[in-house]
């Protein structure tokens, strides 16, 4: 983990590349794509479903994206690697990546944008199945090793936040390893870790191959969560905002058409093959219908383990930066508003969908409820304050 300070890393942003240069692109460009056969990253997990559905199914095509493909990587370092390297055009990231990418914490600063979250909610925490039965609570987790799949992710915050609020010290009292998502299911079968927080396909996958449970959804710590999202360079929206605008377009389209739960098998099926998730259609059926075994014996319905919603909130961004703060992950002052907004586009997403003939919300920020504890935007610092356990002083 890299610590950076905020204020010397947004400076550091804006004489490397001009904040209001980057949103030439929202403007009303006229004319051709600048770029029609793109690469765009993803890693194979059911949260990255509109960017791959996306490509067998059309929607990058129906914008004038013909030739665009889809780019599996093996984890998150790859991603953010890929992404700034320019070996793709754009990618699917964690929602708290591009905040990370542009304030420089755990990479040299590079501005990127987050114009639309690919689905909210669709985590777990999954135990091996030697736990079952013994654990009620945080507090038996004590003593564990965790994995999660990048430091800079909502698995991340949302185990730390978890624990912590059950009095666990997330540093002090377990381990929290970062493990790809592919290798997720073979290292709690080994034994080498005792759970995970985790994207689907692998809580799921860890029932079916009757490697673990399904201890807890994430929808359950807080509803709606952000987890996936589309994100770019600043320089690749600025240089070609038609192409850019366009893949916006698309991934809004594609996130409203998973959005609805009669889509949901039909989309399993374009999905699961092996170019893209690699996956039992069954598992992934499971996952996207909310309908499954959850490995302790129940028959679960639950159509909101997973949701489709492209609206990134910028208060959404603020609590991110408020964990990346209260664990040490960025020091000193932050100026939340301002991070929020340059880099989470709420209202270009709004004109997106409105343009698209979708509801969008009127606001770009609002309270979110965390186990019980409102989250309040414009008290950041009174927020990360209220916690016994944290880092901050």
């Amino acid at each position: 983990m890299k610590a950076v300070g905020a204020s010397a890393a947004m400076a550091i942003i804006g004489n490397f590349f001009p904040l209001e240069a980057a949103k030439a692109w929202a403007k009303d460009a006229s004319g051709p794509l600048e770029k029609k056969a793109l690469k765009i990253g993803f890693i194979p997990i059911t949260c990255a479903t509109p960017i791959i559905m996306a490509d067998p199914m059309g929607f990058y095509a129906k914008h004038g994206l013909e030739g665009t493909r889809v780019v599996k990587a093996a984890g998150w370092a790859m991603i953010r690697d890929w992404a700034v390297s320019k070996q793709v055009d754009c990618a699917h990231m964690l929602s708290p990546m591009p905040l990370a990418l542009t304030l420089g914490a755990g990479s040299p600063a590079v501005p990127f944008l987050m114009p639309a979250v690919e689905n909210i909610n669709g985590q777990a925490i999954t135990l091996h199945k030697k736990y079952l039965g013994k654990v009620k609570s945080a507090k038996d987790m004590k003593g564990f090793t965790f994995c999660v799949p990048f430091d800079y992710s909502m698995h991340n915050f949302l185990l730390r936040y978890y624990l912590a609020e059950g009095g666990v010290d997330p540093d002090r009292d377990v381990k929290i390893r970062v493990v790809p998502p592919p290798e997720m299911v073979a290292n709690l079968r080994a034994g080498n870790v005792d759970g995970y927080l985790a994207p689907d396909p692998f809580n799921q996958r860890a029932v079916y191959e009757g490697a673990g449970y399904i201890f807890m959804l994430t929808r359950d710590i807080w509803p709606g969560h952000p987890c996936c999202a589309f994100a770019a360079s600043k320089e690749f929206a600025t240089i070609m905002p038609n192409t850019f605008k366009a893949v916006f377009k698309s991934l809004v389209d594609a996130t409203h058409y998973a959005h609805k739960a009669e889509n949901r098998k039909e989309i399993a099926k374009a999905i699961s093959p092996r170019n893209y998730l690699n996956q039992p259609k069954v598992v992934v059926e499971q996952v996207l219908t909310g309908n499954f075994p959850d490995g302790k014996g129940g028959d679960i319905s639950a159509p909101d383990r997973i949701d489709f919603d492209p609206f990134p909130w910028d208060s959404m961004a603020v609590w991110i930066l408020t964990q990346m703060k209260r664990w040490g992950y960025v020091k000193g002052d932050v100026d939340y508003n301002k991070v929020a907004e340059q880099v989470f586009l709420a209202t270009d997403c709004r004109s997106i969908m409105q343009g698209e003939g979708y509801k969008a919300p009127a606001e770009n920020y609002k309270k979110h409820v965390i186990m019980g504890k409102t989250f309040d935007p414009s008290q950041p610092e009174a927020y990360i304050k209220s916690f016994a356990i944290r880092r901050t002083s």
